[in-house]
């Protein structure tokens, strides 16, 4: 007889000395971000856990990850919302939530974006309170096999949940005594943390994450001056609060942010609540929001930002604290203009690698012409020639004025078809152009090809689907979806001969479009559907370059 299978299940034994453990890593941790970390692989030691995180309560309610034994690169970056998951429901019921197995499948679990190829089966979430009502985090534990949580284990864990909340807090509040009488210290971390990063975006959250930690405040923001509208846009924030996010633009001189940039020196209100100037009074309210400090960005006398920092409580601001954050933002502009000159200096590199691409691609049509032999004149050649060099071109212009890596389809539609309607369709022809659907975003090298492809199917479609008619329609539809892009070009013109055959009749203008379709990895059409002339083109996106 077969012995049956017994499915792998934890059962732990945590030592009972356990708290004293905990408690010593307090002694030894020189940092809080050490202390973090040696709690949560302490935890793993103690219970046998797979894995532990600690997330902080951020403001609105929401959840960062501040420690984590599986996913450490993503402390201090990953963040949830106001009562997502498992761990959004626990902090705002303030009740532990235990779970043998199954746990990816209950309904409120919440995967970490980017990271499904770790399974779970138990999980512990624990808030974290530390002798207080209202819980400052949140800790979880996963088990990868099965969990045996008897009473006795959770009674145990909660038991070292409590300790570490204890640990926590006492560190904590030390920690911001110490920032509150050193702010050299406090300015020192923030500084050399943010000149490690050469990309902007990090950089400016870096700024705002630190800042607000470093020198205990409930928020901080960054805006940026947008010198061409003469207005400061907000650039980044640590809150989680979505409408603090979409906070509108502000006009030089307007609202507290403007005036210490146009007087170039920091503006204290000792209440934004009850201060006339500052836009923004509910939000403020809802936040608790109330005393604000706004410091100017600026390089070589030149403002390029503000930085606002904004407390939970109507104080004042003290002389070193203000010297601290005016030395923090001379070094937060040098950072920014740094990045600023890298991206600048990336994008002229990679704008050279595409010119020099577009030109091979121009290049190989040009030879496919010259093989091809098929034009009258030279003139027909020549304004083919045109034609495609022209629909390169667009892809460049749109990547000038729009996302510096997407292209959208119907802007490149758009494009081609005022390049189409003025030079080269005859006076004589009355041809309404349509263009419907959705614009889809395309990297660099996905948008060329495509354009040459609509230029070739939108020149077919002028040249031999009005032939002979002088008046007409052409179409052009784009649609996604899950299987990727279609473009579809149609006329009301000429219809294809009964016996037509793309793949022996073709001219030089759809052999092209094959060819790229076939480079798209997509597949090209062209048919008589209900009384119109269709050219169809599907092909998947791609998602990156």
């Amino acid at each position: 007889m077969a012995e049956a299978t017994i499915p792998a299940q934890l059962e732990s034994h945590i030592p009972a000395d356990a708290n004293q453990q905990l408690i010593q890593t307090l002694i030894a941790a020189p940092t809080k971000e050490a202390l973090l970390f040696e709690l949560v692989n302490e935890w793993v030691r103690l219970t046998g856990a797979s894995s532990c995180d600690i997330l902080y309560r951020e403001p609105g309610d929401g959840l960062a990850l501040r420690a984590s034994t599986i996913f450490p690169e993503l402390n201090n970056r990953l963040k949830l919302g106001r009562g997502v998951g498992i761990c959004g429901m626990v902090l705002l019921e303030n009740e532990p939530f235990f779970q043998s197995a199954g746990v990816q499948q209950n309904e409120r679990y919440a995967r970490y974006p980017g990271l499904e190829d770790h399974e779970f089966e138990g999980i512990a979430v624990i808030p974290l309170a530390g002798g207080t009502t209202a819980s400052f985090g949140i800790l979880l534990l996963r088990s990868n096999p099965k969990w045996k949580l008897t009473p006795t284990v959770k009674k145990r864990l909660l038991e070292l949940a409590d300790t570490t909340a204890y640990v926590l807090r006492g560190y904590n509040s030390a920690y911001q005594a110490g920032a509150n009488t050193n702010r050299l210290g406090a300015l020192s971390e923030v500084t050399k943390t943010i000149s490690t990063s050469p990309y902007l975006e990090e950089i400016l959250q870096l700024l705002v994450n630190l800042t607000a930690q470093q020198f205990n405040y409930k928020v901080c923001t960054v805006r940026l001056l947008d010198e061409t509208r003469g207005e400061l846009v907000l650039r980044a924030t640590q809150a989680t609060a979505k409408a603090y996010q979409r906070k509108r633009a502000i006009a030089l001189g307007e609202s507290i942010a403007g005036r210490a940039i146009s007087e170039n020196r920091p503006i204290i209100v000792r209440d934004v609540q009850s201060e006339d100037d500052y836009i923004g009074h509910d939000l403020a309210v809802e936040q608790n929001l109330r005393s604000m400090i706004c410091v100017p960005l600026t390089l070589q006398g030149r403002p390029i930002g503000v930085l606002s920092c904004y407390t939970s409580e109507t104080r004042e601001f003290l002389p070193d604290e203000i010297k601290a954050l005016e030395t923090l933002a001379k070094q937060a502009a040098v950072s920014i203009e740094h990045a600023k000159l890298q991206v600048r200096n990336t994008l002229m590199q990679e704008m050279h690698h595409r010119v020099k691409n577009n030109l091979q691609q121009i290049a190989s049509l040009l030879r496919l012409q010259m093989h091809h032999g098929g034009y009258r004149t030279l003139t027909e050649a020549l304004e083919d020639c045109l034609a495609r060099i022209l629909a390169i071109a667009a892809v460049h212009d749109l990547l000038s004025r729009e996302d510096l890596d997407h292209v959208g389809v119907v802007s490149i539609a758009e494009t081609l078809v005022q390049h189409q309607t003025s030079s080269f369709i005859s006076p004589d022809k009355k041809i309404r152009f349509e263009i419907r659907g959705t614009d889809v975003g395309l990297n660099m090298t996905q948008a060329t090809q495509l354009a040459l492809v609509l230029n070739e199917l939108i020149q077919n479609a002028v040249e031999h689907g009005f032939h002979d008619s002088a008046e007409g329609e052409i179409h052009i539809n784009v649609e996604q979806n899950q299987e990727g892009v279609a473009v579809w070009v149609s006329n009301s013109g000429d219809p294809l001969p009964p016996d037509f055959d793309p793949s022996i009749a073709s001219h030089l203008g759809l052999k092209i479009v094959d060819n790229l379709a076939r480079g798209l990895s997509g597949r090209f059409k062209l048919a008589n559907i209900l009384g119109w002339t269709v050219a169809e083109v599907k092909f998947p996106r791609a998602t990156g370059e």
